[in-house]
């Protein structure tokens, strides 16, 4: 597979990354194409429906993941590879195009291990508080928890603890590969057309 080039939308659960990467994908970023790769909604379809490119045994992991919260371990993160890679050659952005990760890579190790598939041009990083994620969950601020197994009050703690702890470390990490980092404040109003206006270069 050739490297591709990427977004990163970086946010705790309920922040509005995948509402964020939808409209990326029908408007573009600066004038260029997108894809949206949302890997939560991936790791749920799968979970269900059959892949060629996942055995019964990577659905098993998947499956495990989504009722506890808990991330791929480093033996697992081939399974998310082998989900984008089947996304990729699904999508026809082509080279010019760029694919908007949404919740790939959560840590350093799978940004790492990403690198030989991904060249990551620029990190949009989604800031709110814990209060305003659970508001936005609550009333479903972005539109995109409907039908959701994984947003009891425990697993969104779960999560939480999980962003600080293991994703927000990919900021300075980016920062010091120098990748540029678009941070942008999120309120339990916030929708992502108006966020676009802070996205043009």
């Amino acid at each position: 597979m050739a490297v591709i080039s990427a977004l990163l939308l970086i946010g705790p659960t309920g922040a509005g990354k995948t509402p964020l990467g939808e409209t990326l994908e029908i408007q573009g970023f600066t004038g260029i194409h997108c894809a949206h790769f949302d890997f939560g909604a991936n790791l749920r379809r799968f979970a269900v429906e059959p892949c060629a490119h996942l055995s019964d045994a990577d659905r098993a992991v998947i499956r495990d993941s989504l009722a506890t919260g808990r991330l791929l371990t480093d033996d697992e993160f081939p399974i998310a590879g082998r989900i984008l890679e089947a996304f990729h050659a699904a999508s026809g952005i082509g080279r010019d195009g760029l694919v908007a990760l949404n919740g790939l890579p959560r840590h350093v190790g799978q940004a790492r291990d990403l690198e030989p598939l991904v060249k990551v041009i620029c990190v949009i990083s989604l800031t709110c508080t814990p209060e305003v994620v659970r508001r936005r969950i609550r009333f479903d601020s972005g539109g995109d928890r409907e039908g959701r197994i994984d947003d009891s009050s425990a697993l969104i703690a779960a999560k939480l603890r999980t962003f600080n702890e293991r994703t927000q470390p990919l900021l300075a990490w980016y920062r010091e590969q120098g990748v540029p980092i678009k941070e942008l404040r999120i309120s339990s109003e916030t929708q992502p057309e108006d966020l676009l206006p802070q996205l043009r270069i």
